[in-house]
């Protein structure tokens, strides 16, 4: 793409193979090849708003890096993926940090700098701002892997299942936390701990997250699932009798790595460690599980506020 080219929206869906609601770039410029900008109004019809949070809209921190994910991927499908008959995904993403919030109103400003392309695959650095300031940074590679053409059959019921002396089914859930849908990624909790919590997302085809490929070709997006672990910490956290009337923030990811694609009809078994949380503070490490295998690790820290 030439520089100072500026992408629509209607050239920006012919590229990002992402639901409406969930495209999160308005209009793009090319300031040169490894180098682009990106804008996305922010308004109270977003449908993330009608979850994150009622009475107190946010915008998901993840959808920050959503909106770094499908800037980087305009910058490099036509080097990685030119044909489209491949998967471009995130593959990693480090050192995030949330700095301030966005909210209804506000217009974000979203800027990847391609740092290296080698081996299939795009290192970037990004950051995001609002007219207050820097709001989040990350660092992100961008690859290619083939697509899956067949799927196992969907195992037989067991221990993930709910049953009916789940510690929490989702109405409980959400007692606790105060994510709702669109954006609440939890369906039942199978333990909860002291310090550790496990939960699951029983995945479908109708979820916004998901990505869909002209031919049909469906995969969740990277970006949402360290979403879906902190929701179970969020779980763990509120949960607690001292934390009543708080709410947890996503502060940050150290690290998250991402091993294998994730479909519609897949079971996601979430499990996340907080073994050391002050009243304000804390980090924890999950995993993301799909029959038996690991498909996400995530490092990440959290904030507890006053509602």
């Amino acid at each position: 793409m030439k520089p100072d080219t500026i992408l629509s929206i209607r050239d920006i869906r012919a590229i990002l193979p992402v639901n409406p609601e969930y495209l999160m770039l308005d209009r793009v410029k090319v300031i040169d090849d490894d180098h682009l900008a990106g804008w996305r109004n922010l308004t109270i019809g977003d449908h993330c708003f009608h979850g994150h949070f009622p009475g107190h809209p946010i915008l998901p921190g993840v959808l920050q890096v959503e909106a770094i994910a499908q800037l980087a991927e305009i910058a490099v499908w036509e080097r990685l993926d030119p044909q489209r008959t491949r998967d471009i995904y995130v593959k990693s993403i480090r050192n995030v940090k949330f700095r301030r919030p966005n909210t209804p109103g506000d217009r974000m400003l979203i800027e990847v700098s391609l740092t290296k392309l080698e081996n299939g695959e795009a290192t970037f650095s990004a950051t995001v701002t609002n007219n207050g300031g820097l709001a989040c940074q990350a660092e992100l590679v961008i690859a290619v892997r083939d697509r899956v053409e067949s799927l196992p059959e969907p195992p037989p019921f067991g221990p993930f299942d709910k049953a009916d002396d789940a510690p929490q089914d989702v109405t409980k859930v959400m007692d606790v936390i105060p994510h709702r849908y669109p954006f609440l990624y939890v369906d039942y909790v199978s333990s909860l701990g002291e310090t550790t919590v496990t939960a699951i997302k029983n995945l479908g085809s109708c979820e916004p997250p998901i990505r869909t490929y002209g031919d049909g070709y469906m995969v969740l997006s990277n970006s949402v699932q360290p979403e879906i672990i902190s929701e179970a910490g969020a779980i763990l956290l509120l949960g607690k009798e001292s934390n009543k009337n708080k709410l947890a923030y996503f502060m940050g990811i150290e690290s998250a790595e991402f091993k294998a694609p994730v479909f519609p009809g897949d079971q996601l078994v979430m499990t996340l460690e907080l073994p050391n949380f002050t009243r304000r503070f804390g980090k924890g490490t999950g995993n993301l599980v799909v029959g038996g295998r690991v498909v996400t690790e995530l490092s990440m820290a959290f904030a507890l506020v006053d509602k």
